[in-house]
């Protein structure tokens, strides 16, 4: 397996960095038609849209949209049919989970100034959200985990999920997550008329405020298309990592650390960032030695070898602003200090600190959310949280005497621009 190895030192670095970070997110013209047809038909014809594409797509023939309702019964009962090895990890999971959003709820305040003026911010939940499974081969609990618990912890009154059950084919594991979270409704659709439904709702899917939830190409396309309808969580690229290590680690283990996002898909990308040569060659043996014990080998090695890299950089330092450059979706910090060396970046989607420390834990248990930005865009967004489920109100509640003051300054920048009923307003309120 031929893994690209570049060098800071290289005349051509620069260039070269860019062109392997570069991924085409333009939308396919010809998705974002179907996309746009099926979002029509569901907004327009409701259920018997969505069961005409479900038949379609999903080969699911059924006289009504809520016969493709999952009961809360069957939910607990998948739960309970769990080996119970397997049952516990998913709550303790989710229990890890929990714990670490309920530190970000925000929190409503004011403050009265001396004219008793009232400022401030009231913090509310959404009322209901969409959360979008993927169903058959890429059947993921671990995202009903991380979309649905913060939700939860959010006060979110309602949480309805939507997944694709092709054949009717239901995952077990799936099911079991949405009744370990509290999922209140769960329909089994998918795809764009999935998403079109949550956004428009139909005679049986009630309409959401948000969506969110990870889907293919087609189900990115109809989020971006229904924004602004309802909010969205993030349109999300393929699967990233980068590894930063001084040269003492196991390099079995960072080749394996950089296999667990290139075993995701063709497109994702693994990248390692050293200063040590040696070091890099000992990874890139590791990489090919254990590639071929991978069920998904495949997979890894079109991914490493068309979007991955070995890097030799001059220094950690070099190390830390290349990587604040590419602002990855999940970086390793693979050093022997790697808090204070945490103080160096900027842009991450999540931070993975010390040898000890693998990505793979942070996708399913440590805590954190796993839903992270893509595609350099951790340089203005961050992980997915509670954040995301609650939104703020501004208070104003102005004194009479407060009226006074602040009258006089709107009224005069009103005028200013031209907005003679905005300065009226405000002088009615002066006392004369």
């Amino acid at each position: 397996m031929n893994i690209r190895r570049f060098s800071t030192r290289d005349a051509t670095f620069d260039a070269d960095l860019k062109a392997l970070l570069a991924f085409e997110t333009a939308q396919d013209d010809q998705i974002d038609l179907v996309v746009a047809d099926i979002l029509r038909n569901v907004k327009q014809r409701g259920d018997a849209a969505v069961l005409e594409y479900t038949k379609r797509f999903d080969h699911l023939d059924v006289a009504g949209l809520s016969s493709l309702e999952i009961s809360q019964v069957e939910l607990h009962a998948a739960l309970e049919a769990l080996p119970a090895a397997q049952r516990e990890a998913l709550q303790q999971a989710a229990e890890r989970v929990r714990l670490y959003h309920e530190k970000q709820l925000m929190s409503s305040w004011s403050y009265t100034e001396d004219d008793g003026t009232l400022l401030g911010q009231q913090v509310t939940p959404l009322d209901r959200v969409g959360l979008y499974v993927p169903g058959g081969k890429a059947a993921y609990p671990s995202s009903v985990l991380m979309n649905a618990i913060p939700a939860k912890v959010a006060g979110v009154e309602e949480l309805i999920m939507v997944v694709p059950t092709p054949n009717g084919e239901r995952n077990q594991l799936v099911l079991a997550a949405a009744a370990v979270c509290g999922v209140d409704r769960v329909f089994c659709i998918g795809g764009a008329q999935a998403v079109g439904a949550l956004a428009y709702g139909t005679e049986t899917v009630p309409q959401v405020d948000k969506i969110v939830g990870p889907g293919n190409a087609y189900v990115a396309a109809a989020k971006r298309r229904v924004f602004g309808v309802v909010g969205i969580d993030m349109v999300a690229g393929p699967s990233e990592i980068l590894v930063i290590c001084d040269g003492k680690t196991n390099p079995d283990w960072v080749a394996m650390d950089l296999f667990s996002q290139a075993e995701h898909d063709e497109l994702a990308q693994a990248i390692l960032l050293s200063p040590d040569a040696e070091f890099l060659d000992k990874v890139a043996a590791s990489a090919a030695r254990l590639v071929e014990e991978m069920p998904r080998k495949d997979i890894i090695k079109t991914s490493l070898q068309g979007r991955g890299a070995l890097i030799q950089v001059k220094d950690l330092e070099e190390a830390a602003r290349i990587s604040n450059y590419i602002a990855p979706e999940h970086l390793e910090l693979s050093l022997d200090d790697p808090l204070a060396f945490s103080k160096k970046i900027k842009h991450a989607g999540a931070i993975f600190m010390g040898r000890d420390t693998c990505e793979a834990l942070g996708d399913y248990c440590a805590g954190p959310n796993h839903v992270l930005p893509t595609s350099r865009t951790a340089r203005f967004s961050s992980p997915l949280g509670v954040y995301d489920f609650q939104k703020r109100s501004s208070l104003i509640m102005v004194s009479a005497e407060g009226a006074q003051k602040l009258g006089k300054v709107a009224a005069t920048l009103a005028y200013g621009e031209g907005l003679q009923a905005h300065a009226r307003s405000a002088e009615y309120r002066l006392k004369k």
